[in-house]
């Protein structure tokens, strides 16, 4: 087929300029958290989180500015992996895999349950703005050694 009549996926800022993954759209109370005043103004109101662990960068925008991992006000899971995966309740993947080698999930789901709570600050505490209980489970999935 010719390329003339073939159209370019269009790209709507929402890939990390860097690393090219898929990033998280977040608000602007969690870059205020997450971030200097400085660093926040330099985005724009529709930034993202790069997830991909070993990537420099962790907040872009639709204009590839970008902010450096390294200028984050604490470090953050997946860009740290010995940071809380939950930084809600401070849960960790070593506690998750402690949790699959045991088989004792009772602590596990007790926190799934607390995380889906109003006790939960995702907002201001996650580096997305999301809730953990999909990371949690894919520790947890990778943990028991299944992809």
């Amino acid at each position: 087929m010719n390329k003339a009549f073939v159209k370019e996926p269009e790209d709507h800022g929402d890939h990390c300029p860097e690393c090219g993954s898929l990033g998280s759209a977040v608000r602007q109370a969690t870059l205020a958290a997450m971030l200097s005043p400085e660093d926040v103004s330099r985005l724009s109101e529709a930034a993202h989180f790069c997830p991909l662990p070993t990537c420099d960068v962790s907040y872009f925008d639709g204009f590839e500015r970008t902010v450096p991992t390294a200028r984050l006000k604490q470090p953050v899971y997946p860009k740290n992996p010995s940071a809380a995966i939950c930084p809600c309740f401070g849960l960790t993947c070593d506690d998750i895999e402690v949790a699959a080698q045991t088989g004792d999930v009772s602590q596990l789901k007790e926190h799934l349950q607390r995380a889906r709570s109003v006790e939960a600050r995702c907002e201001t505490k996650s580096p997305t703005g999301e809730p953990c209980v999909a990371e949690v489970q894919k520790c947890y999935m990778r943990a028991r050694g299944q992809p």
